[in-house]
Parts: structure tokens; C-alpha cells; sequence
């Protein structure tokens, strides 16, 4: 089998998990794979080893396969930037916007280049494991499908259909989208896979003999509950705790605005044993914090204006007066210099907040860069990351990989995505903020840690029969 494409009940029910879980297990094997993407919608991205940008989630994909990502692994990347329009990258480049009106009508003509992008994966890996994009049974997103189904048919490759028994109703969701598929399609789904099942596994064997019974499907696999430590595609909410605050830990809040982009640079800060981290909404929400995080923003002037319109400025004018930490991350970091100069990219120009020393400009051109270099300022530890954005400011090179920080060293200003990856520096800077117990574990070790856990349930959960097709090496066939 040189692929598999792994198709959901709904967005959210695991399929990037499932992918990056599944790769992992075949690398461990000594299958060469890879990950694919036909098109994803997200604003969380990384910069791939050939200079473009793909969803954060094949990045991590890649990862589990051992190998460095590229632009063929997620060729279509569309971006938010409001509610009907957004920002469309192909092979890693923007190529304009796309709007939901016309969004049937354009993407018809992309299925060669999706194709093609595919080809090249399989000359190249043993087995291409493929994700699918939210559900495929949703008759208004047929026609010119290009996410799932529309290129399960077009490139010819069986499917696994996931559903989650967390959020429950898994059996009618996997039942019904297979009555909705065509007859062609619903022939294409090889076999059904239940997640995210806690609990004793006995209790689901007469459903499991009605599912295949009333499928025709084998299921491959219960899935089950697992703590994974791994970067969530879209949802930051999972770091929300219901820990007190108190003195002895770091307390850290995270202003979730509406374009909120690349929220994973949190999770090394929220990983840390001694830090106590949540997302907030409102300045009602907001807890007493040691660190107040403004994190990336797919489009800043709305999310500047909506931190003004909700009232955001004035409580985090009341955290600096008490002695409280502020660090801006790309956007964020923009949000927090004296002026933003926009010819148009995003609107017009604005007013920051004024806390940073540095104006940012607006150019069409986006910076998409890696970035892994040793810090001068924090002992010539090592980070890594990467840099897109649309935006220039004149940063202060000195301050590497900070690009400002006020007079007082209160508030700070980062270009780099990814930042707190490596413990190294992750435990410098927050020694520096006024916290001395980070564990300094790099956050790939981490990140490796839960994709063997799951690779590890995968092995025992899959059907034997079934993964053995996938764990033939070509040399081998």
C-alpha cells in the first residue's frame, strides 16, 4: 500500500493526531513515509527546509516521520483573515486572497497541482499517509472537492474513516457519513477507526459487532484517552487550568484574539511544571499574572482594535503599574510598538500601543526564514524557530532573538516563532523575568515523547491485518 488517507466524521475528531501518530509508527519500523495535506484551513504554520509555509500540523507530521518538511506535504494552506475572506497559499507562497463566495468556483483548478505535489511524495517514501479536512459528508463542499474524497478519488487511495467517542454520538457519525457518501466513495473507506475512548474496552464489543454488521467495514481500531503533549492545529484552549494562582508558581495569561496565529509557542511555557497558564477573552477573565502574553495575530489592526474595543489596554496598563511582565510575539509584538504603517496590506495604518520602541511597515512581500542561532544576551544558548510574517520593524539586532524591549525590561518583543523550544534558553529567559525552576527540557524531546506513546497505542490498538500492507518497505515488494 503506498498510501492512506485518513478522513474524519467532523474537524476535531484527531485526524492530525492520528496522521503524525501513524507516521511515527512506520519511521519506527523503518518505513520510509511521509505526510500529506491536499488543503488545509488554519492560521498556525511553519516554515518549511525550502523557504515556504505549511500548516503547523504537517510540520509536526514530518517530525514523527524523521523527516524536515516541505511545501509538497501541505500544498493548498488557506488563512483566515475575517469571516469571508482569507489569505490563500500555494506551494508555500501567497498567491492572493480567496473569498467564500467564489471558494467552490476557485478551487476546481487546483486538484492537478495537488496531484502533483502528491506524485512527487510517493517517487520518494515507501507509503504517503494522507489527512483529510474536516468531514467528507458535507454536500455543500463536494463540488470541486479537493480535501477529501474529490482526491481520495482522484489519486486512487483507500480511506480510513475517524470518528471521536469522547465527544460521543460516534456511531450515528460514522453510519451517517457513510450514507451520505456516493457509491464510488463509500466503497473507498477500507475500514472505520474509533478515538479517544476511555474506559474498559468491553464495554463497546456489541457495538463494535453492530458497527461492522451494519458497515460492511472492519474497524481497525479503538483508539484510546491519551495525555499527549503535542501542538494543537487550531484550538489553544486545552492549556486553560483550574489550578489557583499562587506565588510559588509562574503565572502566565494569553490574550486570545480573534486572528490568534501560531499559538504553539506557548506550550513549552505551559509544559513547565511550575507555570500555571491559561487563555483569555476578556479583561474580566483576566487572572493577576506574573507574564502576560500577546501572541502572533493573523491580521493585527482587527486584533489591535479589538483589544481596544474590549478593554483590554487599561488592564494591562494596571499589570505593568504593579510590576508585570509583557512579551509580544510577532503581531503581538507589533501591537506593542509606537506605530504600524500599512499601505493597504491589512487595512491602514494605526497606532500601537507604545510600549516598545520599534515601528513596524507593512510590506506585500512576507518574510518566511528559519531561524537557529545562539543568543549573545542569555549565555550563547541555542534557539531555533522560524520568522513569517508580512511585517518589518526596526529591531534592535543586539537584543537576539528579541527585536525590542522597553527601559525597564518589563515588556519585550520577538519576531521568532517557536522561541521557548529549546529548554536551554527557555529556562535563561525566565530566570531573567524573575522564575528559576524551569525544568530547561527542550520541547522536541517532549514532543518526540508523545508521538512514541502514541505510535506505542496505535501498534496495540490497529488491526495486525491491517497495518501490515503499510509496513512493507519497497525494497521489499
Amino acid at each position: 500500500m503506498k498510501a492512506l488517507m485518513i478522513q474524519g466524521t467532523a474537524s476535531g475528531v484527531g485526524k492530525s493526531v492520528l496522521v503524525a501518530g501513524l507516521c511515527r509508527l512506520l519511521a519506527r519500523s523503518g518505513v520510509s513515509v511521509a505526510p500529506f495535506k491536499p488543503q488545509n484551513m488554519s492560521n498556525n504554520a511553519a516554515v518549511t527546509i525550502d523557504g515556504g509555509e505549511i500548516g503547523r500540523a504537517q510540520a509536526l507530521q514530518a517530525l514523527a516521520c524523521g523527516i524536515e518538511p516541505t511545501v509538497h506535504m501541505n500544498p493548498v494552506l488557506i488563512k483566515p483573515e475575517a469571516d469571508e475572506k482569507a489569505q490563500l497559499v500555494v506551494r508555500g507562497k501567497v498567491v492572493g486572497e480567496l473569498h467564500a463566495k467564489h471558494f467552490r468556483e476557485d478551487r476546481i483548478g487546483w486538484m492537478q497541482m495537488v496531484l502533483d505535489s502528491f506524485s512527487q511524495l510517493k517517487s520518494q517514501y515507501d507509503v504517503v499517509i494522507v489527512e483529510g479536512a474536516g468531514s467528507p459528508a458535507e454536500p455543500n463542499l463536494r463540488e470541486g472537492d479537493i480535501a477529501n474524497m474529490g482526491f481520495a478519488e482522484a489519486a486512487d487511495v483507500p480511506v480510513w474513516l475517524v470518528g471521536d467517542i469522547d465527544c460521543g454520538g460516534v456511531f450515528a457519525a460514522l453510519t451517517g457519513s457513510l450514507d451520505i457518501l456516493s457509491a464510488s466513495e463509500n466503497a473507498r473507506v477500507k475500514a472505520l477507526l474509533i478515538n479517544r475512548f476511555r474506559g474498559n474496552l468491553k464495554l463497546l464489543d456489541d457495538a463494535l459487532v453492530w458497527l461492522e454488521d451494519r458497515t460492511g467495514r472492519p474497524v481497525a481500531g479503538v483508539v484510546p484517552y491519551l495525555p499527549l503533549e503535542l501542538p494543537e492545529e487550531d484550538s489553544p484552549f486545552r492549556h486553560i487550568t483550574d489550578k489557583s494562582h499562587n506565588s510559588t508558581q509562574l503565572n502566565i495569561a494569553v490574550i486570545a484574539y480573534p486572528r490568534i496565529s501560531n499559538h504553539d509557542d506557548i506550550d513549552p511555557l505551559a509544559s513547565e511544571a511550575g507555570v500555571n497558564l491559561r487563555f483569555v477573552r476578556s479583561p474580566d477573565e483576566l487572572p493577576p499574572s506574573d507574564l502576560i502574553i500577546l501572541p502572533g495575530s493573523k491580521h493585527v489592526a482587527s486584533d489591535l482594535a479589538w483589544l481596544h474595543a474590549r478593554g483590554f489596554v487599561p488592564a494591562l496598563e494596571k499589570h505593568l503599574r504593579y510590576g508585570g511582565k509583557l512579551l509580544g510575539i510577532c503581531g503581538g509584538m507589533q501591537i506593542l510598538g509606537i506605530y504600524i504603517e500599512d499601505a493597504g496590506i491589512e487595512g491602514g495604518s494605526a497606532k500601537g500601543l507604545g510600549w516598545l520602541p520599534l515601528s513596524t511597515t507593512m510590506r506585500p512581500e512576507k518574510t518566511l526564514r528559519q531561524v537557529d542561532r545562539p543568543s549573545a544576551c542569555f549565555h550563547e544558548t541555542r534557539v531555533t524557530g522560524y520568522e513569517i510574517h508580512n511585517g518589518e520593524s526596526d529591531a534592535d539586532e543586539t537584543l537576539f532573538p528579541f527585536a525590542a524591549k522597553s527601559e525597564d525590561g518589563l515588556i519585550w518583543g520577538s519576531y521568532v516563532h517557536g522561541l521557548f523550544e529549546q529548554g536551554g534558553f527557555r529556562k535563561a529567559w525566565l530566570a531573567e523575568i524573575g522564575f528559576s525552576a524551569s525544568d530547561g527540557r527542550n520541547q522536541r524531546e517532549r514532543t518526540l515523547a508523545s508521538l512514541d506513546l502514541l505510535a506505542d497505542a496505535l501498534e496495540q490498538a490497529i488491526d495486525p491485518a491491517l497495518l501490515e500492507p503499510l509496513l512493507r518497505r519497497r525494497s521489499c515488494q
